[in-house]
């Protein structure tokens, strides 16, 4: 398919079907390499992601076959797909696997786990620093593992005994590295605690589907998990969690453009936050025996304020897809923070790209407060930020390197902005400013007055209103 050729204006009626979560399903079939038997997994999701994965797990000598396409199913069907690793013919992962796919590296524990030993290549090569796997070898150096890094490859081997088990807390939240470690416990001697573990729904999941082949893991969901070792773990037949982040952009996408739809094979709880930020916003939304319904009929879309936190916070992953259905809200501008964000005035000039909270509200009385979404842009240090119709900073003939803005906005009369309408070139001239040094490309910047004209700038675009005539000027 060469292009998405999309017709908007219509509400959205019907049903759609959620897949499985990509998210749950790699950790799932990695998880198959820890027992000899048959794992199962049923509603695996049509992914590049996943297909790599097959073909790592192949690799090492696992067996995996696909059921096909039954009665009834569409072209998207959930796939059931079988995995038996009854020989484990290689322990190493090589780069030019891993390097594809960041999740690959989970292979790590298992394999360490049952073989005693794993030669893994970093996904991003030799090169370790502060990168996420660093909570993976501290993990399992925690739990006895004696780990080596040479060439760009991780070599794991455990004691003469196997793996012990032991107390680790994460330095902060991983599922990746939680996903990991909960594994290689199954299979350790004694019992590991995990202290300050990921309870993403994709953790309990995996838990859920370990405990099934035979593991003894409690505490999942919460922030400490226990695990206690066994022998060896047996096969399962186990279902994918479906998809919380498709699930959420498409009750937004039957927010935005009202509707009537029905989510199925979906479940509420996997992201109790998001939800009620579309409540909040306007929609109605109700549980069914097959999944979710989304409903909109003519209600205005009301601002939110939203803070993306890890799980059961509101998940990183739908904050863009929310600040969509925010463009369509009426009344004043919405916040958005990510609490690993800086503020804008502590990142000016540094020259990097970074993403900005930034709007314009009044207060009614012609003064006004940062508040929703902008973009500054790759620059040298110089750059500031221009708002539509705003004044200037007073520095000729230089920048201070600072996103300053003023503390009012220059706005004109309606009889000077009816005269500026018979001459829009002119109003062209003064506005935008080719060259201006204090101008920052791609800055997507709200404005709304409390004047009969009233102006919106977004991705550089500024178009002005004044009794239904309008002019737009770009940047």
């Amino acid at each position: 398919m060469d292009r998405i050729r999309i017709v908007g204006g219509n509400e959205l009626h019907g049903v759609i079907p959620i897949s499985g979560a990509k998210n749950a399903a790699l950790p799932l079939m990695i998880a198959s390499l820890l027992t000899d038997d048959t794992l199962t997994l049923e509603n695996v999701p049509h992914l590049a992601d996943v297909e790599q994965l097959i073909r790592i797990l192949g690799n090492h000598g696992a067996d995996i076959s696909v059921n096909g396409r039954r009665e009834r199913q569409g072209e998207s069907y959930a796939r059931t797909v079988h995995f038996t690793s009854r020989n484990i013919v290689s322990t190493t992962a090589p780069y030019e696997l891993v390097s594809k796919m960041r999740a690959s590296f989970w292979v790590i524990g298992p394999l360490l786990a049952r073989e005693g030993k794993a030669r893994v290549s970093l996904p991003g090569g030799c090169a370790i620093g502060t990168r996420p796997v660093d909570l993976f070898i501290e993990g399992l150096a925690a739990l006895g593992a004696n780990i080596e890094i040479d060439g760009g490859y991780v070599n794991a081997t455990a004691p003469a005994g196997g793996l012990i088990g032991a107390r680790y807390v994460f330095p902060k939240v991983s599922v990746g590295a939680t996903h990991v470690l909960m594994m290689a416990a199954t299979l350790a001697n004694g019992t590991t605690v995990l202290g300050n573990a990921a309870r993403e729904p994709e953790v309990v999941d995996l838990a859920k589907c370990l405990n099934a082949m035979g593991a003894k893991i409690s505490g999942q969901g919460t922030s400490t998990v226990t695990i206690e070792g066994v022998r060896s773990l047996s096969g399962a037949r186990h279902r994918v969690l479906p998809d919380r982040i498709e699930t959420g952009t498409y009750a937004m996408a039957v927010a935005m453009a009202g509707g009537d739809v029905i989510l199925e094979d979906t479940e509420a709880s996997l992201l109790d936050t998001a939800l009620e930020a579309i409540r909040r916003a306007g929609a109605q939304i109700s549980e069914t025996n097959s999944g979710i319904r989304i409903v909109r009929n003519g209600a205005g879309i009301k601002p939110v304020d939203i803070v993306t936190d890890p799980f059961p916070g509101f998940p990183t992953d739908l904050q863009a897809q929310f600040m969509g259905l925010m463009t369509r809200s009426s009344g004043g501008f919405p916040h958005y923070r990510d609490n690993l964000r800086k503020p804008l005035h502590a990142c000016a000039g540094t020259g990097a790209a970074r993403r900005q909270d930034l709007a314009f509200r009044p207060d009614g009385q012609g003064r006004g407060r940062v508040a929703a979404e902008g973009r500054a842009g790759d620059g040298d240090g110089s750059q500031g930020l221009r708002l539509a119709r705003h004044r200037r900073p007073r520095c000729r003939g230089r920048d201070h390197g600072l996103a300053r803005l003023p503390s009012r906005p220059r706005l004109r009369t309606p009889r000077r902005e009816a005269h500026a309408l018979r001459r829009p070139c002119r109003a062209r001239q003064r506005l935008t400013r080719p060259g201006a040094s204090n101008q920052v490309r791609g800055a997507a910047v709200a404005l709304s007055v409390t004047s009969r004209a009233r102006a919106v700038a977004v991705s550089g675009a500024t178009s002005y209103v004044l009794d239904d005539h309008p002019l737009k000027c770009g940047a």
